[in-house]
């Protein structure tokens, strides 16, 4: 299966991930828990939503990739296929992302609804005010895609560990305009965990992780691997904007 990296240089490539990967069979468990856990939520997600009014926020990153795979092979046991899933394209994505989702598309057989802010990027002042830039190119995006595409249970790749503002979230949030609900299935799950799931099963991931990059943004917004400070997963990710999480929370981020 194509994995986001090509023939020249995959050992090296593939020997940066696997050092995020947890050795010994306890790593290996713990995932198995993990696994189990996000089933149940998702199972219960499905009795209650069904997959017709249930769709996965997919950024084209490795945790919401995660969270598309688990919801897809759900539904493939249930005999109810393809999944729905919905990506913002504001336009300032990676080249490789867009790469990553346009195959992943036709592979992974996604319903995939792309939703572009009504914006021209050309005269738009970009990342200039990170909180209102955000809200134009994302939120309001977001809000329009799970309205008009009947969007009532909202999966997301959204986990604890990743950001401060996050460690209080619950698996499953009542969220309005529109009124959905935001189901985040590998809330728990920590970085190591997802390179784990991603490595034990082959899932894709894009190649700029094979690089350094530990978190993708938007390109204006989304530091190159030997320009960021800190250890922290999002460190690459643009300061303002993470200072100000839960004002976008509270317009309507993830």
């Amino acid at each position: 299966m194509w994995l986001g990296i090509g023939a020249e240089g995959s050992a090296k490539s593939d020997g940066l991930i696997r050092s995020l990967v947890p050795d010994g069979m306890r790593g290996v468990m713990l995932l198995q828990d993990r696994l189990k856990h996000s089933r149940i939520m998702l199972d219960e997600i499905f009795s209650q939503y069904g997959p017709d009014r249930t769709a996965v926020a997919w950024t084209g990153g490795k945790d919401s990739t995660v969270a598309l795979w688990l919801w897809r092979g759900l539904l493939q046991e249930h005999g109810k296929f393809p999944p729905r899933a919905v990506n913002l394209d504001t336009g300032l994505k990676f080249p490789e992302i867009l790469e990553l989702r346009d195959r992943m598309t036709q592979e992974w057989d996604v319903t995939l609804h792309v939703q572009r802010p009504d914006i021209d990027l050309n005269v738009y002042p970009v990342a200039a005010d990170k909180l209102t830039c955000c809200r134009d190119l994302k939120i309001l995006p977001l809000q329009k895609a799970i309205d008009e595409c009947g969007i009532t249970a909202l999966i997301t790749g959204l986990r604890r560990d990743e950001h401060p503002n996050r460690t209080d979230r619950d698996y499953i949030e009542q969220r309005r305009n529109p009124d959905h609900v935001q189901v985040n299935p590998i809330l728990d799950w920590t970085e190591m965990d997802v390179w784990a799931c991603i490595m034990e099963h082959g899932l894709p991931y894009c190649s700029l992780y094979n690089v350094g990059y530990r978190s993708l943004g938007c390109m204006p917004c989304t530091l190159a691997p030997d320009q960021v400070q800190g250890d922290a997963e999002r460190a690459g990710r643009d300061p303002e904007k993470e200072r100000q999480m839960e004002s976008l929370r509270s317009l309507g981020y993830f």
